[in-house]
């Protein structure tokens, strides 16, 4: 008997090729698309479901559209809107990965009797030893396990992902050999809810009391400039805080409680430490290094993007930990994501509390 399996489905290149994928070895195919936002934005748009079910149709697969928009403003929108309102930095794809097409899509894949879902991430699966490990992607370049570490054995025993060991360019040249039906569009690189470059006027509509005067300082407590709201600012940033000095200044705090932004020079937004909340492991314990290194020896991504740094862990409870970096690092940024390597394999992660010190 056919293995049944839903795909989630956009209508881009990657999930279409996953789908294609697996109808080419021999899965029974359903095609899935979420609709988690309103009309006329990039977020799974009706232009999406039209081009989703295109490729459907070439396919002879049957394609679904579930309405994910309640669920997606209860995980998602409203956890964007409160942590900027907080002075923190949120990762909403890594929210919509655990609880929209992980969480709700999985839900309604089992409901229509699939043994699994697949998705066009690029990361690697493994099963062995009676537990499901997570990988990075072979093409280290589009590598999205970043985004997938709050996922748990659960959703993992019923995932499956088709491009993992396919290279960006290997996945588009497959497309065009096949002919599948595909508009060329440019990479995502914004949020898919939030028009560019608008995410505080977006927080701003939604929780208005965030838009008030307070305070820009330097590292040594002096009033530089005034700001709009803690909202407009992140850990790192560098232009649009309405302060000219001598030298390059970077927000290396944002005091939420005081409504304050600090500026320093760079090697003020360095830091070696971090306290991580809402720890999460894939196989459900504190890690520990396979090359039995004394003190274990990991490689921490504290942001998407970043290539990862050495550094230890210390356990502080079942929910927290702290990341003790080898080498300072540019821009640890409460609110994103530190999530925990052992070569290729991801253990986990959780969400930066607070810089140490």
């Amino acid at each position: 008997m056919k293995k049944r399996a839903a795909v989630g489905m956009s209508g881009g290149t990657d999930s279409s090729v996953a789908a294609a994928l697996l109808v080419e070895q021999g899965y029974e195919v359903i095609g899935l698309t979420a609709h988690m936002w309103k009309d006329g934005s990039r977020c799974c748009s009706l232009e999406d479901v039209t081009r989703a079910q295109k490729v459907c149709a070439a396919l002879g697969i049957r394609h679904y559209v579930v309405n994910a928009q309640d669920r997606f403003e209860e995980k998602v929108v409203a956890p964007f809107v409160s942590e900027y309102a907080a002075g923190r930095t949120p990762s909403p794809c890594i929210a919509c990965n655990q609880f929209i097409k992980f969480g709700f899509l999985l839900d309604r894949a089992v409901q229509l009797d699939c043994d699994v879902l697949a998705t066009g991430h690029y990361a690697r699966l493994e099963e062995r030893d009676g537990a499901f490990h997570l990988l990075r992607a072979v093409d280290r370049t589009k590598d999205q396990s970043y985004f997938l570490h709050r996922l748990s054995q659960k959703q993992l025993a019923h995932t499956v992902f088709p491009l993992g060991g396919w290279t960006k360019e290997e996945v588009k040249k497959w497309s065009a050999d096949h002919n599948l039906p595909i508009v060329p569009r440019g990479e995502s690189q914004d949020l898919c809810f939030v028009e560019e470059g608008m995410y505080p006027e977006f927080v701003e509509a939604r929780m208005p009391e965030v838009k008030k005067k307070g305070r820009v300082l330097d590292d040594q407590g002096k009033q530089l400039a005034e700001h709009d709201g803690v909202h407009r600012f992140t850990v790192g940033q560098r232009g649009g805080t309405g302060v000219a000095v001598g030298e390059r200044v970077y927000v290396s705090r944002i005091d939420a409680d005081k409504n304050e932004i600090i500026l320093s020079p760079r090697e003020g937004a360095m830091q070696s430490e971090c306290f991580v909340r809402d720890a999460h492991w894939i196989s459900g314990e504190f890690p520990q290094c396979t090359a039995g290194v004394s003190p274990a020896l990991f490689i921490v991504q504290p942001r998407y993007g970043h290539r990862g740094a050495p550094a230890t862990l210390e356990k502080i409870s079942d929910t927290e930990f702290k990341v003790c970096f080898s080498e300072p690092q540019f821009a640890l940024t409460p609110g994103q994501a530190a999530v925990v390597y052992d070569g290729d394999e991801l253990l986990g992660g959780g969400w930066i509390k607070r810089i140490a010190g």
